[in-house]
């Protein structure tokens, strides 16, 4: 069948090549290392004042108004913290490197599979996995995955250990070190585990490895697990917070965002990183860096690549590839 009679297959998906665990909280005294605690989430209730933008017909109507401001703003919340006695959080988890052969896990058409696996594999022979390797492993070593804990930390040391070993093959004394914005580190440590990650998802080798990090935090301070989205309109607190067998935690969704902020291809010169997405999505900022009508989105870099021939250039490349590692359901639903 010639390529101008393929169309995307209505049913396609790819698995994830990261299966990443919850990142676990605990906390200990920087003098005596031997102690370790769990970090737990309280609650506690807090008497606060308005300062939220008052809508037109109050802030208009000088009665109204007066009224408003002077109430109360009454609130239950979670919050996570260190001992009076504890000055070091902990944080915790492990990385499934799994392979990227470049074969869906799903596809209903034969024809387009082949055409897909012709394309990715074209990428996988010529460029292999050490680009984006790279890119995941200095995202690991930034701490970037810490997200508020990195900014508030004083000092931050990180190891990664290979399952089923005692001793760390990475041991890194301050990840700040290595900057949130730049991936063209090239040290042993970076290396090492992009070499590890690259085998990963090579297939060459089945790969886990566990993360820690020590955050020197200061005695009693205050620590940021995952918040929780509360859907149910009859809240009793304004924000609560994940846990995860009593102890506090952060969603492996959010660590695997931050290891897949590596989109620096949505423009030229670009001044920070993105999370991969096939829109170029960023919901704290309220906008899509990859807009259809630049086609510069997966699905028109992704279709043209694979059912016109039009190979984008590499930079894109490494881009189309990360989106399928992250896995997703791409197929063309709305297909006649």
């Amino acid at each position: 069948m010639s390529k101008d009679k393929i169309t995307t297959a209505s049913v396609l998906a790819f698995e994830r090549s990261f299966d990443i665990s919850d990142a676990i909280f605990a906390q200990q005294d920087n003098a005596d290392a031997t102690k370790l605690s769990p970090v737990t989430v309280t609650e506690k209730s807090v008497r606060g004042t308005i300062s939220n933008r008052l809508k037109n017909a109050v802030a208009n109507d000088p009665t109204k108004l007066d009224a408003e401001i002077q109430k109360p703003n009454l609130q239950t919340v979670d919050v996570a913290a260190l001992d009076a006695d504890k000055d070091t959080l902990i944080v915790t988890w492990s990385c499934k490197v799994l392979p990227f052969l470049g074969k869906p896990s799903v596809c209903n058409d034969i024809e387009y599979q082949k055409e897909l696996e012709k394309t990715t594999q074209d990428y996988i022979q010529t460029q292999g996995m050490t680009a984006l390797a790279k890119r995941y492993a200095i995202n690991i070593l930034n701490g970037r995955w810490l997200w508020r804990n990195r900014m508030t930390a004083e000092q931050i040391s990180l190891s990664v250990t290979r399952k089923n070993d005692k001793k760390p093959f990475i041991e890194v004394s301050d990840v700040k070190q290595y900057q949130l914005n730049a991936f063209d580190y090239d040290d042993k440590s970076v290396n090492d585990l992009a070499k590890l990650i690259e085998a990963g998802l090579s297939g060459k080798e089945f790969v886990i490895f566990n993360v820690e990090a020590k955050l020197k935090m200061g005695l009693g301070q205050e620590v940021y697990p995952s918040q929780e989205l509360i859907l149910d309109t009859g809240k009793t607190k304004s924000k609560v917070l994940y846990e995860k067998n009593k102890q506090a935690a952060m969603h492996s969704q959010k660590v695997s965002n931050a290891i897949r902020t590596i989109d620096t291809w949505y423009e030229d010169n670009a001044q920070f990183p993105i999370a991969i997405e096939p829109y170029g999505s960023v919901t704290s900022m309220g906008h899509a860096f990859r807009q259809p009508k630049q086609k510069l989105d997966f699905y028109t870099l992704f279709d043209n690549w694979v059912l016109k021939g039009e190979k984008p250039s590499l930079d894109q490349q490494h881009y189309v590839i990360a989106v399928l590692i992250r896995g997703g359901v791409f197929g063309a639903s709305g297909k006649e």
